[in-house]
């Protein structure tokens, strides 16, 4: 009989394209030894967006959380999704913290990595699979398998020998976008058990419906396990359901072994946990069928919705998924994977919330097309090269050849918060969220943090770091002197920035009464809008309105003056700027935005503060035009 084995996502890939990656430890700590004993092959636990997401919405540090999933898992190996050379992050990282990354990470507990790089550059992955043989634990290297005229039967057949010589122990064909059909699934693996030696697994997405079919053709032509997930965590852009795979091979010589009575008993857990959270279940949708045309892999979709949304566009949605297909040929056919499905995704947004295609380019967009990410299936023509990077060159080296260590640099930047080389680790891959977490970590321990941040939602910047105003300067009943008009506008902030309606101030000489401002549909005008208002007026009564020129935010985002740590002085106001000049960076939907200025003129007033969150459409500078 030749078993078909089983590796459950449900820890890691399930919730992640399901429920946003919102599952806390609290949430698997009461199943853990029951998935522990229902005899799957390996259980993915962590890595892909966990890591991230702990930090930066649950308020977690994901190596806890992989000490307390090893402790209570003792017969079940333990499986990591690894990015290649970018780890669990979106660029790619020195090879230093790819080595320490591993070394740790098997330290906490990691049996298997299943290493991919989203544009199958071999190149890519030579250090991640160095690093796990030197700590011995098993290298799953992946072909990250896509449609398009230059994917062919062979390219996937040569990538996964480039793999078996690179020293992998066995080999992941990972489809991400579920567009693996039944019989392509049959036939790819049956030519790569012809040509290599290693065993094969399957991974694929549920999403248009192919899944189960997949599985079942795939188990025929020989492949060795599949992934799958608990039903409440499976169909949508979630894994196929591994109670159908089980009974659906039950008697055939693929007979999976595992119990339907021990899996349903895992399944209401989770579905309780579904329940109280108030977390989807796996449908599929139209705009998931056609996943066909856009390859929009995963909980991409979800994602989409979810950053139209915050545009005030997802009315837009139809309109970026039919870009997509564009915007992916345009760049050389990447597969459809982190970070390639947010790079070619993202940009997807950008045109069409712009009106005109690569007007707006984010910095990875551009570092794609430079070749910092890897090399294209296909070179990207000329005409697209030269609208995003003009006439820079494209590197052709492995593109961490070009980085230089990081492994002291971020151990003395993150010294006065790091208790360990784990945090160091963090701190490398994710440093501004990585010290914000820190920070309350610290401020939790000291009994100090009265205001943690929500889960799920994160607490404005803003808020965080606004200065409680102190009052000096009294204001004379007799007229003979003014108050300090910024110091009213302060408290005007101040009081707007709280739930209070109304705030008295009283001194010896002065009581003054601020009464919270109400739009006509009764809520709180926003307090940055007042500070525009005022700020625009005075600009007004020195410049002519007809001579000033608003740039505004074109997405919701985070505003940084900024566009990296070696830019150029900041813009300031007073500052006279070139057509071209990056003016700040809008940080949106994991991506660096530079906002350039397109014309040449004179900086009036800058109406938000550095990392200050923006709106759809907020003015951000009032610029003179020259």
């Amino acid at each position: 009989m030749n078993r078909l084995k089983i590796t459950d996502t449900s820890l890691r890939d399930g919730h992640q394209s399901l429920w946003a990656t919102r599952m806390g430890l609290e949430d698997m700590l009461p199943i853990l030894d029951k998935l522990d004993n229902v005899g799957y092959h390996s259980l993915e636990v962590w890595g892909g967006a966990t890591f991230d997401v702990a930090l930066r919405f649950l308020n977690e540090d994901p190596w806890e959380r992989l000490d307390f999933i090893r402790r209570n898992i003792t017969k079940t190996r333990l499986q990591m999704l690894l990015r290649g050379q970018s780890l669990v992050g979106y660029s790619h990282y020195p090879d230093d913290i790819v080595e320490k990354f591993v070394e740790k990470a098997a330290v906490h507990g990691i049996d298997i990595f299943r290493i991919f790089d989203a544009l199958n550059d071999t190149r890519n992955l030579e250090a991640s699979i160095r690093a796990v043989q030197r700590v011995k634990k098993h290298v799953q290297a992946c072909v990250v398998y896509t449609i398009s005229p230059v994917h062919t039967m062979e390219y996937f057949v040569e990538t996964a020998l480039r793999l078996e010589d690179l020293g992998a122990d066995s080999l992941c064909i990972k489809d991400m976008a579920g567009l693996l059909g039944p019989y392509q699934a049959y036939d790819l693996i049956k030519a790569l058990k012809v040509r290599i030696d290693i065993p094969i697994q399957l991974h694929t997405h549920y999403i248009g419906g192919l899944a189960v079919g997949a599985c079942l053709k795939g188990a025929e032509a020989g492949v060795d396990v599949v992934d799958t997930a608990s039903v409440p965590l499976a169909f949508g852009s979630s894994q196929p359901p591994v109670e159908t795979i089980v009974r659906a091979l039950h008697g055939t010589p693929w007979d999976t072994g595992l119990d339907i009575h021990d899996l349903f008993e895992v399944a209401t857990y989770f579905e309780e946990i579904r329940k109280k959270k108030g977390f989807e279940r796996g449908v599929t949708r139209i705009n998931d069928m056609k996943v066909f045309e856009h390859q929009v892999p995963g909980g991409m979709i979800t994602n989409f919705v979810a950053q139209l949304e915050e545009q005030k566009a997802v009315d837009k949605l139809g309109l970026v998924l039919e870009e997509i297909p564009r915007v992916r040929e345009d760049l050389g056919y990447p597969p459809l994977v982190t970070p390639t499905s947010q790079i070619v995704g993202n940009q997807a947004v950008f045109n069409v919330l712009t009106g005109e295609r690569y007007k707006l380019c984010p910095n990875e967009v551009k570092d794609y097309v430079r070749g910092f990410y890897g090399k294209p299936a296909v070179p990207i023509r000329d005409e697209i090269r030269h609208k995003i990077i003009g006439e820079e060159e494209i590197i052709t080296i492995r593109p961490a050849d070009l980085l230089n260590p990081g492994w002291e640099k971020s151990r003395e930047e993150i010294k006065d918060l790091a208790e360990n080389d784990e945090d160091v680790l963090t701190y490398a891959l994710f440093p501004a969220i990585a010290r914000k977490f820190f920070e309350y970590r610290k401020n939790r321990a000291e009994g100090t943090d009265m205001f943690p941040v929500e889960p799920v939602k994160e607490e404005p910047a803003e808020l965080k770091s606004k200065p409680v105003p102190k009052y000096t300067k009294p204001i004379d009943t007799k007229g003979q002197e003014d108050m300090n008009v910024e110091k009213i506008r302060e408290l005007v902030y101040l009081l707007d920035e709280t739930s209070l309606a109304e705030l008295e101030i009283e001194g010896p000489e002065f009581r003054i009464n601020l009464r919270k401002s109400n739009s006509e549909s009764g809520a709180a005008v926003s307090p940055h809008k007042h500070r525009i208002r005022e700020k625009k007026k005075v600009t007004e009564e020195i410049y002519p309105p007809e001579d000033l020129i608003e740039v505004s935010a074109p997405m919701v985002g985070t505003f940084y003056r900024s566009p990296s740590p070696d830019a150029p002085p900041f813009v300031e106001e007073g500052s006279y700027v070139e057509a071209g000049q990056t003016l700040c960076i809008v940080e949106a939907m994991k991506l660096m935005n530079e906002i350039k200025s397109e014309f040449r003129g004179k900086v009036v007033e800058i109406l938000v503060d550095n990392g200050q969150s923006v709106e759809y459409g907020q003015i951000m500078f009032l610029i003179v035009k020259e």
